[in-house]
């Protein structure tokens, strides 16, 4: 029996010493009075609450301005705030496009260029296109070919910007505005089915009178307040993401008075000085990158 068990004895330990072999080296334990460093948190987790600071100063000469900011009840927009999150954070190198259409105030580029630039300084990789017409309304880029433009583009962000021409037919009706945007609407749905969409409202203009030989006069086109709640009422309707910029600029009592009374109306009383659409373009990126704040903070 003692030879068995000697034998056993043996056998155990040489066991042992094998399954010993086996492991991994353990880790030293650190020396006493060094403190080990905490993990950094990663880089992802961090981008999740990065915020950005931005103010736009208006002149002196505006009051009764209003909320600088994008409703989107339902965060349809939320596609392409967050690209723009992973593009800052070097997370993702494909470019975020965006398309901005409308009329004359971009077909003079220098309200959407404004905004794109000020988004490329911000993320980097933007993209942003503009297509104006002059003196379009909305139902001008119901043709084909403009459709085919558009989707070309293939956008993650399309902002459509319409509305002052609308305003300046003396026969405008509400219900066939209405219908005219429902109809692009369709049609940009037809080709691009999933691309969030955001509405501006027009910035406000004059209509002028010549009575005989009498110097040209100018009063407030009436008919802007009802575009403007027309182009909201769709929005709300169909669920669209939408820029008030008539109201912020201070909507029926102020909005053209400011900018006739800041200089930065051209004499036409339609059009704007280069500094108006400057400030334009920055009143609309100031709202995006509101949007993207409260997107980030969630």
């Amino acid at each position: 029996m003692r030879p068995n068990k000697f034998l056993l004895f043996i056998l155990y330990n040489l066991f042992m010493v094998l399954r010993l072999l086996a492991q991994d080296i353990l880790p030293g334990c650190p020396a006493k009075m060094f403190l080990v460093k905490s993990p950094k948190p990663m880089k992802e987790m961090k981008l999740l609450y990065d915020t950005l600071s931005v103010h736009v100063k208006f002149p002196i000469a505006f009051k009764g301005i209003g909320n600088n900011e994008i409703i989107d009840s339902l965060g349809s927009l939320s596609p392409v705030l967050e690209h723009l999150r992973l593009v800052k954070g070097g997370i993702s190198e494909d470019t975020v496009r965006i398309l901005h259409i409308g009329d004359s105030h971009i077909r003079g580029h220098i309200y959407p260029q404004t905004i794109g630039r000020n988004l490329i300084e911000t993320f980097g990789a933007v993209s942003y296109t503009d297509m104006g017409v002059n003196g379009a309304t909305c139902l001008t880029f119901t043709h084909p070919d403009r459709i085919a433009a558009i989707a070309a583009v293939r956008p993650e962000l399309l902002i459509l910007s319409f509305g002052t021409n609308e305003s300046h037919n003396r026969r405008y009706n509400a219900n066939l505005h209405y219908q005219q945007m429902d109809e692009l609407i369709r049609m940009i749905r037809d080709s691009l089915p999933d691309v969030p969409i955001l509405l501006t409202t027009p910035p406000g203009s004059y209509e002028s009178f010549r009575q005989r030989r009498r110097k040209r006069t100018y009063s407030i086109n009436p008919r802007t307040v009802q575009a403007v709640e027309n182009i909201k009422k769709y929005a709300g309707d169909n669920f669209l993401a939408i820029w008030d910029l008539y109201n912020v600029a201070g909507g029926s009592l102020r909005a053209c008075k400011n900018w006739q009374e800041a200089g930065l109306m051209r004499p036409d009383h339609v059009h704007y000085m280069p500094d108006g659409y400057v400030l334009q373009g920055n009143l609309l990126y100031e709202a995006i990158i509101k949007a993207y704040n409260d997107y980030v903070s969630q």
